[in-house]
Protein backbone atom coordinates (compact mmCIF):
# COMPACT_ATOMS: atom_id res chain seq x y z
CA UNK A 1 0.00 0.00 0.00
CA UNK A 2 1.07 3.39 -0.89
CA UNK A 3 1.92 6.53 1.41
CA UNK A 4 -0.36 8.06 -0.30
CA UNK A 5 -3.31 5.85 -0.21
CA UNK A 6 -2.75 5.40 3.97
CA UNK A 7 -3.10 8.65 4.21
CA UNK A 8 -5.77 8.89 2.49
CA UNK A 9 -7.41 5.95 3.85
CA UNK A 10 -6.97 7.53 7.42
CA UNK A 11 -8.43 11.03 6.53
CA UNK A 12 -11.45 8.83 5.57
CA UNK A 13 -11.49 7.21 8.93
CA UNK A 14 -11.28 10.68 10.82
CA UNK A 15 -13.59 12.73 8.28
CA UNK A 16 -16.02 10.38 8.54
CA UNK A 17 -16.23 10.27 12.48
CA UNK A 18 -16.10 13.99 12.51
CA UNK A 19 -18.67 15.38 10.09
CA UNK A 20 -20.90 12.75 11.51
CA UNK A 21 -20.48 13.92 14.94
CA UNK A 22 -20.43 17.51 13.71
CA UNK A 23 -23.80 17.40 12.75
CA UNK A 24 -26.75 16.72 14.79
CA UNK A 25 -29.13 15.74 11.35
CA UNK A 26 -26.75 12.71 11.01
CA UNK A 27 -28.47 11.56 14.56
CA UNK A 28 -30.82 13.54 16.64
CA UNK A 29 -33.96 12.28 14.27
CA UNK A 30 -33.13 9.32 15.05
CA UNK A 31 -32.56 9.67 19.16
CA UNK A 32 -35.92 11.55 19.38
CA UNK A 33 -37.86 9.21 17.19
CA UNK A 34 -36.87 6.41 18.78
CA UNK A 35 -37.42 7.76 22.28
CA UNK A 36 -40.85 9.04 21.28
CA UNK A 37 -41.80 5.89 19.10
CA UNK A 38 -40.06 3.31 21.99
CA UNK A 39 -38.56 1.58 19.33
CA UNK A 40 -36.24 -1.03 20.19
CA UNK A 41 -32.70 -1.03 20.63
CA UNK A 42 -32.53 -3.48 17.37
CA UNK A 43 -34.76 -1.57 15.36
CA UNK A 44 -33.02 1.67 16.25
CA UNK A 45 -29.38 0.43 15.03
CA UNK A 46 -31.26 -1.38 11.92
CA UNK A 47 -32.76 1.87 11.02
CA UNK A 48 -29.90 3.76 11.95
CA UNK A 49 -27.61 1.91 9.94
CA UNK A 50 -29.99 2.15 6.73
CA UNK A 51 -30.59 5.38 6.25
CA UNK A 52 -26.62 6.00 6.78
CA UNK A 53 -26.19 3.47 4.37
CA UNK A 54 -28.58 5.55 2.15
CA UNK A 55 -26.78 8.36 2.97
CA UNK A 56 -23.45 7.31 1.74
CA UNK A 57 -24.23 6.05 -1.23
CA UNK A 58 -26.22 9.07 -2.89
CA UNK A 59 -22.74 10.88 -2.40
CA UNK A 60 -20.48 7.90 -3.68
CA UNK A 61 -22.72 7.02 -6.52
CA UNK A 62 -22.65 11.06 -7.62
CA UNK A 63 -18.58 10.37 -6.98
CA UNK A 64 -18.00 7.48 -9.25
CA UNK A 65 -20.17 9.07 -11.91
CA UNK A 66 -18.61 12.20 -11.84
CA UNK A 67 -15.54 9.56 -12.41
CA UNK A 68 -16.45 7.91 -14.85
CA UNK A 69 -17.50 10.99 -16.91
CA UNK A 70 -15.13 13.43 -16.28
CA UNK A 71 -16.91 16.04 -14.21
CA UNK A 72 -15.26 18.88 -12.51
CA UNK A 73 -15.23 18.46 -8.93
CA UNK A 74 -16.72 22.01 -8.63
CA UNK A 75 -19.90 21.18 -10.51
CA UNK A 76 -20.01 17.91 -8.59
CA UNK A 77 -20.14 20.26 -5.39
CA UNK A 78 -22.54 22.15 -7.03
CA UNK A 79 -24.85 19.16 -7.29
CA UNK A 80 -24.19 17.95 -3.42
CA UNK A 81 -24.95 21.66 -2.49
CA UNK A 82 -28.36 21.43 -3.78
CA UNK A 83 -29.43 17.98 -2.38
CA UNK A 84 -28.45 19.32 0.55
CA UNK A 85 -30.87 21.82 0.50
CA UNK A 86 -33.27 19.08 -0.85
CA UNK A 87 -32.49 17.17 2.34
CA UNK A 88 -32.20 20.27 4.64
CA UNK A 89 -36.21 21.27 3.19
CA UNK A 90 -37.22 17.40 3.57
CA UNK A 91 -36.30 17.66 6.98
CA UNK A 92 -38.07 20.72 7.56
CA UNK A 93 -41.11 19.40 5.87
CA UNK A 94 -41.43 16.37 8.11
CA UNK A 95 -40.49 17.96 11.27
CA UNK A 96 -43.41 19.93 10.99
CA UNK A 97 -45.78 17.32 9.51
CA UNK A 98 -44.88 15.09 12.64
CA UNK A 99 -44.88 17.87 15.26
CA UNK A 100 -48.62 18.91 13.82
CA UNK A 101 -49.50 15.11 14.37
CA UNK A 102 -47.61 14.70 17.60
CA UNK A 103 -50.01 18.15 18.57
CA UNK A 104 -52.74 16.95 17.05
CA UNK A 105 -52.75 13.52 19.13
CA UNK A 106 -51.48 15.10 22.69
CA UNK A 107 -54.51 17.30 22.53
CA UNK A 108 -56.60 14.09 21.38
CA UNK A 109 -54.99 12.06 24.43
CA UNK A 110 -55.74 14.81 27.21
CA UNK A 111 -56.28 12.98 30.64
CA UNK A 112 -59.64 13.38 31.61
CA UNK A 113 -61.83 11.99 34.34
CA UNK A 114 -65.36 9.73 34.33
CA UNK A 115 -67.52 9.68 37.40
CA UNK A 116 -69.43 6.37 37.79
CA UNK A 117 -72.59 5.88 40.39
CA UNK A 118 -72.99 2.21 41.22
CA UNK A 119 -76.57 0.79 42.45
CA UNK A 120 -75.64 0.58 46.08
CA UNK A 121 -75.18 4.57 45.51
CA UNK A 122 -71.18 4.79 46.35
CA UNK A 123 -69.69 7.06 43.28
CA UNK A 124 -66.05 7.21 42.05
CA UNK A 125 -64.22 8.71 39.62
CA UNK A 126 -60.93 8.06 37.40
CA UNK A 127 -58.83 9.62 35.22
CA UNK A 128 -56.94 7.85 32.31
CA UNK A 129 -56.38 9.20 28.35
CA UNK A 130 -57.50 7.53 25.33
CA UNK A 131 -54.90 6.14 23.08
CA UNK A 132 -54.44 7.40 19.42
CA UNK A 133 -52.49 4.78 17.73
CA UNK A 134 -54.74 4.69 15.29
CA UNK A 135 -53.61 7.98 14.50
CA UNK A 136 -49.89 6.63 13.52
CA UNK A 137 -48.49 7.48 9.90
CA UNK A 138 -49.02 3.96 7.77
CA UNK A 139 -49.02 2.08 4.80
CA UNK A 140 -51.28 -0.31 3.57
CA UNK A 141 -49.23 -3.25 5.33
CA UNK A 142 -49.58 -1.72 8.57
CA UNK A 143 -46.06 -0.66 9.00
CA UNK A 144 -44.64 2.74 10.01
CA UNK A 145 -43.52 4.72 7.40
CA UNK A 146 -41.63 6.92 9.37
CA UNK A 147 -38.13 4.88 8.57
CA UNK A 148 -38.78 5.31 4.53
CA UNK A 149 -39.49 8.70 5.25
CA UNK A 150 -36.11 8.79 7.14
CA UNK A 151 -34.31 6.73 4.68
CA UNK A 152 -35.85 9.35 1.64
CA UNK A 153 -34.50 12.40 3.24
CA UNK A 154 -30.65 10.63 3.80
CA UNK A 155 -30.47 9.75 0.58
CA UNK A 156 -30.85 13.44 -0.62
CA UNK A 157 -28.44 14.32 2.54
CA UNK A 158 -24.98 15.03 0.65
CA UNK A 159 -21.62 13.18 2.22
CA UNK A 160 -19.66 16.94 1.82
CA UNK A 161 -16.03 16.35 2.30
CA UNK A 162 -16.24 12.60 0.52
CA UNK A 163 -16.00 13.44 -2.91
CA UNK A 164 -13.94 16.55 -2.77
CA UNK A 165 -11.56 15.70 -0.52
CA UNK A 166 -11.15 12.11 -1.07
CA UNK A 167 -12.77 10.30 -3.79
CA UNK A 168 -11.12 12.74 -6.81
CA UNK A 169 -8.08 12.45 -4.86
CA UNK A 170 -7.99 8.70 -5.06
CA UNK A 171 -8.77 8.48 -8.62
CA UNK A 172 -5.57 9.53 -9.13
CA UNK A 173 -3.81 6.80 -7.72
CA UNK A 174 -6.66 3.94 -9.05
CA UNK A 175 -10.04 2.80 -9.36
CA UNK A 176 -9.80 0.04 -6.29
CA UNK A 177 -8.20 3.33 -4.07
CA UNK A 178 -11.60 5.33 -5.06
CA UNK A 179 -13.42 2.08 -3.47
CA UNK A 180 -11.43 1.85 -0.76
CA UNK A 181 -11.56 5.07 0.41
CA UNK A 182 -15.14 5.54 -0.27
CA UNK A 183 -15.60 2.20 2.01
CA UNK A 184 -13.54 3.22 5.12
CA UNK A 185 -15.41 6.25 4.81
CA UNK A 186 -18.73 4.89 4.71
CA UNK A 187 -17.95 2.33 7.41
CA UNK A 188 -16.71 4.65 9.55
CA UNK A 189 -19.76 7.03 9.46
CA UNK A 190 -22.33 4.39 9.70
CA UNK A 191 -20.40 2.96 12.88
CA UNK A 192 -20.51 6.97 14.27
CA UNK A 193 -23.60 7.58 13.55
CA UNK A 194 -25.38 3.92 14.76
CA UNK A 195 -22.40 4.64 18.29
CA UNK A 196 -23.96 8.32 19.27
CA UNK A 197 -27.58 6.88 18.72
CA UNK A 198 -27.12 4.18 21.01
CA UNK A 199 -25.28 6.41 23.62
CA UNK A 200 -28.05 9.13 23.40
CA UNK A 201 -30.82 7.64 23.18
CA UNK A 202 -29.08 5.64 26.73
CA UNK A 203 -28.81 9.08 28.34
CA UNK A 204 -32.51 9.65 27.04
CA UNK A 205 -33.57 6.87 28.59
CA UNK A 206 -32.90 8.48 31.96
CA UNK A 207 -35.90 10.49 31.20
CA UNK A 208 -38.89 9.00 32.49
CA UNK A 209 -41.42 8.67 29.92
CA UNK A 210 -43.82 10.23 32.07
CA UNK A 211 -42.27 13.34 32.12
CA UNK A 212 -42.06 13.62 28.24
CA UNK A 213 -46.02 12.43 28.29
CA UNK A 214 -48.27 12.51 25.54
CA UNK A 215 -46.20 15.50 24.31
CA UNK A 216 -43.09 13.62 23.75
CA UNK A 217 -43.95 12.77 19.64
CA UNK A 218 -44.50 16.84 19.11
CA UNK A 219 -41.29 17.56 20.92
CA UNK A 220 -39.91 14.61 18.51
CA UNK A 221 -41.28 16.50 15.70
CA UNK A 222 -40.14 20.26 16.59
CA UNK A 223 -36.52 18.66 17.53
CA UNK A 224 -36.31 17.31 13.83
CA UNK A 225 -37.26 20.55 12.35
CA UNK A 226 -34.51 22.64 14.20
CA UNK A 227 -32.24 20.37 12.65
CA UNK A 228 -33.59 20.96 9.36
CA UNK A 229 -32.59 25.01 10.18
CA UNK A 230 -30.08 24.45 11.59
CA UNK A 231 -28.60 23.09 8.06
CA UNK A 232 -29.67 25.63 6.41
CA UNK A 233 -27.90 28.18 8.87
CA UNK A 234 -24.62 25.79 8.56
CA UNK A 235 -24.40 24.55 11.51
Amino acid sequence: MSQDLSILLASAAALGAVHTVLGPDHYVPFVVLAKARQWSVRKTVWITAVCGLGHIAGSVALGMLGIALGIGVRQLEVIESQRGTVAAWLLVGFGVAYAAWGTMRALRNKPHSHVHLHADGVAHSHTHSHTANHLHPHGADGQSLTPWILFTIFVFGPCEPLIPLLMYPAAALSPGAVALVAGVFGIVTIATMVGVVLVSTMGLSLVAAQRLGRWSHSLAGTTILLCGIAIFLGL
